[in-house]
């Protein structure tokens, strides 16, 4: 079994490079980093966590809770927490809270018992409106949802300029009747609808938008009622993927065509958006990216508590396909 001393030796570093490598604990030029993670891979290496134990009192584990494991967006943020937790040699506790914020804060208890070194969370709205950081021993990072300014480090989107790029687009398509859905449960859907209303605002318009459970059938639902109306949107605007799939289910329930009936755009380029016909325009959040910046955020808050708070928020990428062709006018 290879050794720390077989690894510095064969990377041609010293011993404390390397574990300032694994441990995230101090800074290394990024080709030697790169250089060590190699070496680290190619022996096969793996730290003596029980060890390292002996020596802090800080465990090697990350606690990760997210509101619904299933969703493709919180799974491709869970798998880069873990790849850069497998970097630093430190474990993932990964919880699932079904957005119920009971369970969050049965989760965040269980962390505490586990002595964890940090947690990335993404909380529900409640939670996030009376989260205090000062209650519990580790460091937090939240990702997707926003709580007060200043409180914790945090990953998130750009939800308002990404729901007004979305309005700006159905605008430049011909649309001008549009409709939004967005999430009840966390402040991320109150952003989007925020900037859903200023972008129309912006361009003298009204429209209608509804506050949901964030669940295919309750888009379903709400979308087959408007569908229903006489007075039914032209374009549809969801907050995420799986409005977006209760959304394109209601539109087939109602014999209805995308886009010459209605337009739809929203949330989350998951692989099937791209696959039905017409392909879905959706912003693009980068999902890989939030879930590296918040391990990022939580080593450097580890290493040094009394930094200033950050908060990254990141941009979303629109992706243009056939669902909000350009309205066209007999």
């Amino acid at each position: 079994m290879a050794r720390i001393k077989d690894v510095a030796l064969a990377a041609g570093v010293s011993t404390a490079t390397v574990s300032r490598v694994l441990s995230g604990s101090g800074p290394v030029r990024k080709e030697l980093r790169d250089k060590v993670l190699e070496t680290v891979a190619a022996l096969g290496y793996r730290p003596n966590l029980a060890a390292r134990r002996l020596r802090s009192s800080r465990t090697e584990t990350i606690g990760l809770i997210v509101s619904d494991v299933r969703n493709p967006f919180f799974t491709n943020i869970s798998r880069a927490v873990e790849d850069m937790a497998y970097q630093q040699g430190m474990r993932v506790m990964l919880c699932n809270s079904d957005e119920d914020p009971k369970k969050e804060a049965l989760y965040l208890g269980l962390m505490e018992d586990e002595n964890v070194c940090g947690v990335i969370f993404s909380p529900t709205l409640g939670t996030a409106r009376q989260f205090d950081a000062t209650a519990y021993p580790f460091p937090v990072v939240m990702i997707d949802r926003p709580v007060a300014v200043g409180a914790v480090d945090a990953v998130v989107l750009d939800n308002r300029a990404a729901a007004r790029a979305l309005v700006d687009h159905l605008v430049a398509q011909g649309y001008r009747h549009i409709g939004g859905i967005f999430g009840s449960a966390s402040g991320t859907g109150l952003a989007r609808r925020e900037g859903f209303h200023q972008a129309l605002q912006q361009y003298g318009l009204t429209g209608s938008s509804q506050l949901l459970a964030p669940t295919v059938a309750a888009a379903q639902q709400e979308i087959e009622r408007w569908l229903a109306s006489p007075n039914r949107p032209e374009a549809l605007l969801v907050s995420n993927g799986l409005f977006l799939l209760g959304a394109l289910q209601a539109v087939r329930a109602a014999g209805l065509s995308i886009p010459e009936d209605v337009a739809l755009v929203g949330f989350d380029d998951d692989p099937w958006t791209a696959l039905v016909e017409p392909g879905l325009t959706v912003i693009a959040q980068p999902t890989y990216e939030i879930g590296r910046t918040a391990m990022e955020l939580l080593l450097q808050r580890r290493e040094s508590p009394e930094r200033p708070v950050r908060v990254i928020e990141l941009a979303g990428t629109l992706i243009k396909r056939g669902s909000s062709r350009m309205l066209t006018t007999a």
